[in-house]
């Protein structure tokens, strides 16, 4: 399962494999902020609270956008942060502003 925490909503879906984050929060009407889809805007930052053993690993995008540490506590791109097995993850919108 996957829990989603957005600006004001919040859900509990089944896992789609090879979606992203923002995928699942755009297909079940969660608030997650995002402009690009790209990886360039980070409005779609979010904290990965548990199960990030179960995502795709940070990609270039991700590497360029984020600084190290933001990676390192957890931190990804809503949009490039892949689900690749199902498990139980949650995610927390996060945006810089």
């Amino acid at each position: 399962m996957l829990e989603l925490k957005g600006r004001s909503k919040r859900a509990t879906v089944a896992v789609e494999t090879g979606l992203t984050i923002l995928d699942h929060a755009l297909k079940h009407d969660v608030d997650w902020g995002f402009s690009c889809t790209r990886g360039t805007c980070a409005r779609c930052r979010c904290k990965i609270e548990a199960g990030a053993e179960l995502l795709s690993a940070p990609n270039e995008a991700e590497e360029l956008r984020l600084e190290p540490d933001e990676l390192e506590a957890g931190f990804r791109l809503g949009c490039q942060a892949t689900l690749r097995r199902d498990g139980s993850v949650i995610a927390v919108l996060k945006p810089y502003f």
